[in-house]
């Protein structure tokens, strides 16, 4: 069974950090790239940041790049996002998502979220300001 686990959402004043996890289980974890989204209240969802771990490629939306880092351990079928710099703009359900990369190669763009295959159930990220 294919199961992708958000978790490490929660509360936190502007200017502060979190770190998300993605545990990933029921598929090959190295054949898949794993991305972010989120979706604020009212709003729709947009993609975050992505990674393929079998070569550590990354990809960012520009409102977060320099804030937010996302990383992958292949070992623990993990990927992580450390969101620092924290804005209330930022307050939304994060999501965790895979894409099978077999023929793509690499990452998706964040705006084809029809390509990611798998999601996982989100996690609230509440920045005040």
């Amino acid at each position: 069974e294919v199961q992708l686990q958000a978790s490490g959402g929660g509360l936190v004043q502007a200017g502060g950090s979190l770190r998300l996890s993605c545990t990933a289980s029921g598929f090959a974890f190295d054949d898949y790239a794993i991305g972010w989204f989120r979706q604020a209240p009212g709003q729709e969802r947009e993609g975050v940041s992505c990674i393929t771990s079998r070569d550590n490629f990354t990809y960012y939306q520009g409102s977060v790049e320099g804030r937010f880092t996302i990383s992958s351990d292949s070992g623990k079928n993990t990927v992580y996002l450390q969101m620092n710099s924290l804005k209330p703009e930022d307050t939304a359900v994060y999501y965790c998502a895979a894409a099978n990369i077999i023929l793509l190669g690499t990452c998706p763009p964040l705006v084809w979220a029809h390509e990611y295959n798998y999601w996982g159930k989100g996690t609230l990220v509440t920045v005040s300001s």
